[in-house]
């Protein structure tokens, strides 16, 4: 018997592992993804020497990903936040995606390392969406009470995965054995099931939402997407289109920077939405085959961070309104930068998410537009709920990166 102990970093460094080759598996261009991915980033990396890696290692990008899951109420969100735990990984921002064009009724956290070495040893990062289940404006009261029913009879989460998930975040580690069932219990949760679709039921959410369809109208959870990252995101979206891969229509985010110029923020992009056979049952107990479009292949670029004056003045003026150097950014206090030894500038790397992206990625690859009524009433949410669901902290991302840069360098 081994006697090994494996701790937080390992974990989330394999749980992040297990879970791309399960998802390439599934998704078989997800495979052509990555490939792509590292392509580029070899060839940036041979052009570009040691500026390329002035957003992090190519170890740290190249194992780099960000996951989307869905879930469908407070306890299973929960849950996830205890597994995400074990790995090292917390809560970071909250995004309400319900004020999205067009509007998707989720709310979302980011499970993510948050100290400075983490990240480096791997900044594996999960998107998680929670449905709201009682905001009017997209649910009637009957088919409230009906996901109510629904979500309430089904278990993500097997008790001994949780029990080891606690386990792991409140001593550290798992002993060798237990740290492997570990492992092997949450990569399965987020397998595509092979579970007949209630037909009916799927699609009367579909027709408010496919991402309530895709949550409310299964029994079980899934990846959504599993994202690499590339230091050219423009030269990967040509490449995959000349591969013959059908690509959203445009790169998510700010707009490409000139050479030279401090890229900001994060670019995402992806193919579309795949159609994935599904079984169906009918109303009669009958099961048929057919397709679901909801899982999609995501890539992105990331950016120095930019501090709230920073990203106010983004948000009003775009590119055009920052300047073109480190320096410049440093000095008027619109993007975070910590310095070496040498007292050379070295920017934060942007480690979060940009609800308009993400909105306009889910939108991209939705197969219909949805409804709600906006004179309905809604339902209140916002990062106090969040906060008290979870029953931990729930991180503010500009503390964090105010807190790498005053750990980073004393900076004049």
């Amino acid at each position: 018997m081994s006697f090994r102990t494996v701790g937080a970093t390992e974990l989330r460094t394999r749980f992040a592992a297990l879970l791309s080759d399960l998802y390439g598996g599934e998704v078989p261009a997800y495979g052509t993804l990555v490939e792509v991915s590292q392509e580029v980033n070899a060839e940036v990396l041979a052009r570009a020497g040691e500026q390329a890696e002035r957003l992090g290692s190519i170890e740290r990008v190249t194992a780099e990903r960000h996951g989307a899951i869905r879930v469908g109420t407070a306890a299973e969100l929960e849950q996830v936040a205890r597994i995400f735990g074990a790995c090292g990984m917390y809560p970071v921002g909250f995004y309400d995606l319900r004020t999205a064009t067009p509007p998707i009724p989720v709310v979302s956290t980011a499970f993510r390392p948050i100290a400075r070495d983490e990240l480096a040893a791997n900044p594996f990062r999960v998107f998680t969406s929670v449905l709201v289940t009682d905001d009017e404006r997209f649910f009637d009261r009957r088919t409230q009470d009906e996901l109510h029913e629904f979500l309430g009879a089904r278990k993500l989460f097997p008790a001994e995965l949780l029990e080891l998930a606690d386990r792991a975040e409140r001593d550290g580690s798992l002993p060798h054995e237990e740290a492997e069932r570990f492992l092997h219990l949450a990569t399965a949760c987020f397998a595509l099931s092979a579970e007949p679709v209630e037909r009916e039921w799927y699609a009367r959410l579909e027709a408010v939402s496919s991402v309530a369809a895709d949550i409310g109208g299964v029994t079980s959870t899934h990846i959504n997407h599993l994202t690499p990252r590339v230091l050219d995101i423009d030269e990967l979206y040509a490449r995959m289109r000349a591969r013959g891969i059908e690509m959203i229509d445009r790169i998510q985010g700010p707009p490409a920077t000139p050479p030279g110029h401090p890229d900001v923020l994060l670019r995402q992009t992806s193919f579309r939405a795949l159609a994935e056979p599904r079984r169906f049952r009918a109303p009669d107990g009958s099961v048929s085959p057919g397709t679901l479009r909801v899982r999609f292949g995501e890539v992105e670029q990331r950016g120095v961070a930019l501090t709230p004056r920073g990203r106010a003045r983004y948000d009003a003026e775009g590119l055009a309104g920052l300047p073109v150097t480190d320096a410049e950014l440093h000095a008027q206090d619109l993007a975070y930068y910590t310095r070496d030894d040498a007292g050379t500038l070295l920017p934060v790397v942007y480690e979060d998410f940009l609800p308009r992206s993400a909105a306009g990625i889910f939108a991209s690859n939705l197969t219909g537009g949805g409804r709600s009524d906006a004179g309905r009433p809604g339902a209140a949410r916002d990062a106090t709920w969040m906060r008290a669901v979870l029953g931990r902290a729930l991180h503010d991302p500009y503390a964090l990166y105010d807190a790498e840069r005053a750990a980073g360098a004393c900076l004049p």
